[in-house]
Parts: C-alpha cells; sequence; structure tokens
C-alpha cells in the first residue's frame, strides 16, 4: 500500500473519528440542555502544560528518526564511493590483480543491490554472503606484496577505503532496524490520546468552530505520528531511492539481471 494512501485514510479517519465524537457530543448536550461549565484555571493550567510536553517529546521524536534517516544515506554514500575508489586504484596493479580486485567490487555491490538489500528492508538485518564477498575483497588486497613505490602506496589506500566500507556496512547494519523504541512508541500514542481527550473532557462543547479546529488539531498530531513512522525505518521507508549512490557509482549493474 502506498505511503501516502495510508497518510491520507489515517487523516481521514481521525478527522472523521474527532467530528463523529464532536457532533455526538453536541447532539447530547443540545438535547439534555445542559450549560457550559467554566473549566477551573487549574485544570486550563494542567491541559496547557501536558500540551507543551508533548510537542516537545513529538519534536524531539521527529529530530531523532530525519537525523538517522540522513546519517543512513550518508553511510550508505560512504559504501559506495569507497568501493568505487578501489576499483580506480586498482588500476596502479598489475593487470591479474588489478582484475580480480575489480571483480570482487562488482560481486559484493551485485550482492549488495540484488540480493541483500531487499533481505535487509525485509528482516532489518545483512547477509552473512556479503560479510563473505568482503573479506573475499580485503584478503586478495592484502595478500598483494607490490615492490613498487606507486603501487603499493595505492595499496594503503585501498586497505583505508576497504575499512571505510566495513565502517560503512556496519553501521547501514544498525540503520536496518527500528530507531524508536517500544515504549517511546506507547509514550507518543497514549500522550496523543490523552491530549485530543483533553479537548474533548474541558473545551469543546456545542460550537462547530471548536470541533473543526479540534479535528484538524488531531490530524496534525496523526500527520506527525506518521511522519515518525515513515523515517523510522530509513531503508524501508524513509529514503526515496535508497541504493541510488550504488546505482550512480556502478551504472553497469544496476538492474543487472
Amino acid at each position: 500500500m502506498s505511503p501516502w494512501l495510508v497518510l491520507s485514510l489515517a487523516v481521514v479517519a481521525t478527522c472523521g473519528l474527532v467530528l463523529s465524537v464532536g457532533w455526538w457530543r453536541g447532539r447530547r448536550y443540545g438535547a439534555e440542555g445542559e450549560e457550559e461549565v467554566g473549566t477551573p484555571a487549574v485544570i486550563d493550567y494542567m491541559i496547557m502544560m501536558i500540551g507543551v510536553v508533548y510537542a516537545i517529546v513529538l519534536g524531539l521524536a521527529i529530530a531523532g528518526v530525519w537525523e538517522e534517516r540522513s546519517a543512513a544515506e550518508d553511510w550508505v554514500r560512504q559504501e559506495a564511493q569507497a568501493l568505487h575508489e578501489v576499483g580506480v586504484r586498482a588500476e596502479a596493479l598489475p593487470a591479474a590483480v588489478r582484475d580480480r580486485v575489480r571483480e570482487d567490487v562488482d560481486a559484493y555491490v551485485r550482492h549488495t543491490l540484488e540480493v541483500e538489500w531487499p533481505h535487509m528492508v525485509e528482516e532489518e538485518e545483512l547477509t552473512e554472503r556479503g560479510d563473505i564477498l568482503l573479506e573475499r575483497l580485503r584478503e586478495g588486497i592484502r595478500d598483494h606484496r607490490p615492490e613498487d613505490p606507486v603501487a603499493l602506496q595505492e595499496r594503503a589506500a585501498m586497505t583505508d577505503h576497504l575499512a571505510a566500507v566495513s565502517e560503512a556496512r556496519t553501521a547501514r547494519a544498525q540503520s536496518a532496524e527500528s530507531t524508536m523504541p517500544a515504549v517511546v512508541w506507547v509514550g507518543l500514542l497514549v500522550g496523543g490520546l490523552v491530549v485530543v481527550g483533553l479537548i474533548f473532557v474541558f473545551r469543546v462543547r456545542r460550537s462547530a468552530r471548536e470541533v473543526v479546529l479540534s479535528a484538524l488539531f488531531s490530524a496534525l498530531i496523526g500527520f506527525l505520528l506518521y511522519l515518525i513512522w515513515h523515517f523510522d525505518s530509513p531503508f524501508a521507508r524513509g529514503l526515496t531511492d535508497s541504493t541510488e549512490a550504488f546505482e550512480l557509482l556502478f551504472p553497469h549493474l544496476a538492474g543487472s539481471d
């Protein structure tokens, strides 16, 4: 199901629920002829404080998942760029070693795009095969002992780039998991219900304007919660094209069978 469709349904359902409750309360008060009673000042203060605290928590949650999304994108870019540099710097090595290194790089990237990425999105973990391919690439460079100073310098640079690949791969594995703890989700959902509930308990009566504003406020909370859920899993939902860096730097492998 499209994320936009999920968002639209959530917002419409939230608005519909709030409008229905407001309409029911209006009919109830109208039928019973109950007069509105002023809300005590202490209750106003409590509602305000609860709303402010919830807004702060909501803002921190959004900032947190957005930061994780940006970090995940940066780690993917670093991994792809480092692998690309390894393939480019292999030009200084002997032909046999160069061809082997580039074949190992292509094998790792092909496995990442075709096998590991779908598995990572579904299972929130990387594959053992990817670790094996990376280790094979590392061994191919480590086992080569060049005597030429230029080739020796390039080999050292390739080793550094492989360390960057390993670091980015580890970070990608961490980003594949949900970044928001379950207890935070409980707090956000319960807090949203409390804030909206307090509006109805102490504020909304017969006024259509109050009901509409409450519905829009509830829809805003629903949208922000959806935003947190959307960016909570960067590779599954948060990134528009999470493999773009690999596809740009390795176009001959993008969409290969």
